[in-house]
C-alpha cells in the first residue's frame, strides 16, 4: 500500500493512524505500525514525517516519561478532516482494519513500561510502570537476585500490569 514520494498523502496516513488509534503514540509505535507491521510508509520517510508534523504543529508531544508520546493537535484534526478524501479508500480501509484488530495490543504497550539493570552487587533492579496521560498511575521498583528473574518479570509485565494494579489498589484502598 506504500505511496512512495507522496509526502502529503503519507502525512495524512499518519494523521489517520493517530485518529483511528484514539490514543497518544510513541515514535516507536508509529514506526512499528506504519513500517514494520505494514508497508504504509517507508521507515526513513516515516521518521522524517513525524519530526515535520511535530514542527508544523499537526502533532504535539505529551510531556512526562522517558519515551515521549505524541498526539494530534486541533490543527492536525482539522487538516485530516479537510483532506481525508485524499487518502486512498483502500488505504483507509486497510488502516481501519489493522487498528481494529491490533489497537489494544498497541495501547497496552504504550501504557505498560518495564526495564531492568544489573546492580554492583550482582542483583538486578526491575522498574515497572503504568503510564497515564498526565503522570504515572503506578511505579514499582524492586530488586531481584538474578537476570533470569528480572527478564521474566520484564516480559510478563505487559500482560499482568492491569491485574497487578487492581490487586495493589484494592489491597491499599480497601
Amino acid at each position: 500500500m506504500q505511496v512512495k514520494g507522496e509526502t502529503s498523502v503519507n502525512k495524512l496516513i499518519l494523521l489517520f493512524v493517530f485518529d483511528k488509534m484514539e490514543a497518544p503514540l510513541s515514535e516507536q509505535t508509529l514506526l512499528d505500525m506504519c513500517t514494520s507491521s505494514n508497508d504504509w510508509i517507508n521507515y526513513m520517510d516515516c521518521r522524517q514525517l513525524i519530526r515535520k508534523m511535530l514542527s508544523d504543529g499537526f502533532i504535539c508531544e505529551i510531556p512526562g516519561g522517558d519515551d515521549p508520546l505524541y498526539t494530534l493537535t486541533p490543527e492536525g484534526r482539522e487538516t485530516l478532516a479537510n483532506f481525508y478524501i485524499t487518502i486512498p479508500k483502500s488505504s483507509r480501509e486497510e488502516i481501519s482494519r489493522f487498528v481494529k484488530n491490533n489497537s489494544s495490543k498497541y495501547r497496552t504497550r504504550q501504557v505498560c513500561r518495564s526495564d531492568y539493570y544489573q546492580n554492583k552487587d550482582g542483583t538486578y533492579t526491575v522498574f515497572l510502570k503504568i503510564l497515564a496521560p498526565v503522570q504515572p498511575m503506578l511505579e514499582l521498583k524492586f530488586v531481584v537476585p538474578d537476570k533470569k528473574t528480572a527478564n521474566n518479570i520484564y516480559k510478563k509485565w505487559e500482560d499482568k500490569a492491569s491485574e497487578m494494579y487492581s490487586v495493589v489498589y484494592e489491597t491499599l484502598v480497601d
